[in-house]
């Protein structure tokens, strides 16, 4: 998909993210636990949350949407053991489901495509749980175990490892502690999933949490919390333009540490526990605090600045008056995407793959630009709609990939954006 944007055009109106990708899939995989039905409304339609419902129909499960956002899925049985390079082709998440395979059917095989490295932390988490997992040229095989008591630690803060691991320890565990487990909003949604449905957890929202299992969950109803990133894209793609927008349907509680990196970059949000109001900026200056010379943006685990905002940080500093380190302390290679912003006039020093160094602000002028992945499209995106003149972005897909409808949430904001 190419799409053309028209820059320089204020954002004003309101807007609603949609639920949040990442926390439908755990929540669908949660769903599969248990043969009882269960109903999910805000399920965002992205290409990850279909694969995950075409993996889980290829079980024989039932899976109905019995309006635009709402899932109703009854899972009597699963008739397959396989996750195929299809399930996991289009999003990593969808590894998800090899929990209720696990606990429904005692083994499970996963199909790769890819480096066994991208999925180390999570083979290794499921091997301390005692399962016996085996790996080959291009699979894993996994047999279930069950424990009364076991303790482990994450070697990194992965969400999907975290994930798979509370899925498990709520049926096949009496008692699970996870150190250095994820927190993100998404992980604390299947965790209170999993309590409504019958387990317990506790430690919600911290890196140690204390599942206890139980032998059946029942079914529940519950609904996908909106999803941050695209808020906080949305607010500095508002700020950018010199426009106004009202954000609804959000959790302030998600927007904190986001609100004070934008603080730092020259973007002032109104933020209360379900909306956001992005004022208009006549212009952005980096925090001339003492201690602020020079603005630091760091990216860190939750509760820290998400890794998957830094695109969107970046072209904001490239708007903003003053020098700004971007530093991406989670994940190599995450900055390369700033040559396409040098291509527009930034002034961007690459230092290494975890740091950049921003000086702003510079006009962005519009170019042709190819959408690398997910996580810089919104960024490609905001930084078009900060240029001058027409920019052409290909592969523009990738963006939905995850954000539901964000091209035509936005073109309802007045964004000039013409899809082909």
């Amino acid at each position: 998909m190419l799409i053309r944007v028209e820059g320089r055009q204020p954002l004003n109106g309101t807007y609603r993210p949609s639920g949040n990708a990442n926390a439908a899939l755990a929540l669908i995989a949660a769903a599969l636990l248990t043969d009882q039905p269960v109903t999910l409304h805000n399920v965002p339609k992205t290409a990850s949350t279909h694969a995950a419902i075409s993996a889980a129909s290829a079980m024989s499960v039932s899976v109905t949407w019995t309006d635009e956002a709402t899932l109703t899925i009854k899972a009597d049985q699963l008739t397959r053991r396989v996750l195929t390079h299809e399930d996991t082709d289009v999003s990593l998440g969808t590894m998800l489901l090899v929990a209720p395979l696990l606990v429904r059917r005692q083994v499970a095989r996963l199909e790769l495509d890819f480096p066994l490295n991208r999925i180390r932390p999570h083979l290794e988490a499921l091997r301390d749980l005692g399962l016996d997992v085996v790996n080959s040229s291009d699979a894993v095989e996994i047999k279930a175990a069950t424990w009364e008591k076991r303790d482990i630690i994450l070697t990194q803060a992965s969400v999907t490892a975290t994930a798979i691991i509370m899925l498990l320890a709520a049926r096949l565990g009496k008692e699970t502690v996870i150190y250095n487990a994820a927190c993100e909003p998404h992980v604390q949604e299947l965790a209170h999933m999993l309590t409504a449905m019958g387990a317990r957890v506790d430690g919600i929202g911290s890196n140690l949490l204390r599942i206890f299992g139980v032998p059946e969950l029942s079914g529940t109803e519950c609904t996908v919390g909106a999803d941050h990133i695209e808020a906080a894209s949305i607010a500095a793609m508002a700020a950018l333009t010199g426009g106004r927008v009202q954000i609804d349907g959000i959790r302030g509680r998600d927007m904190r540490a986001i609100a004070k990196i934008y603080w730092r970059l020259g973007i002032q949000l109104d933020i209360d526990e379900s909306t956001i109001f992005v004022p208009r900026h006549e212009k952005l200056n980096v925090s001339n605090r003492e201690e602020d010379v020079d603005s630091s943006i760091e990216t860190a685990p939750w509760p820290g600045f998400p890794s998957d905002l830094v695109a969107v940080a970046t072209v904001i500093a490239t708007q903003a008056r003053g020098t700004s380190l971007i530093h991406e302390k989670l994940f190599a290679n995450r900055l390369l995407f700033v040559d396409k912003l040098k291509a527009m006039g930034a002034q961007i020093v690459l230092c290494d793959p975890h740091r950049a160094i921003v000086v702003g602000p510079t006009p962005l002028r519009s170019v042709y630009m190819d959408t690398p992945d997910v996580r810089a499209g919104l960024g490609l995106l905001a930084a078009a709609l900060a240029a001058d003149g027409i920019s052409n972005i290909d592969n523009a897909n990738v963006i939905e990939h995850t954000f539901a409808g964000v091209i035509g949430k936005l073109q309802a904001l007045n964004a000039k954006i013409t899809v082909e």
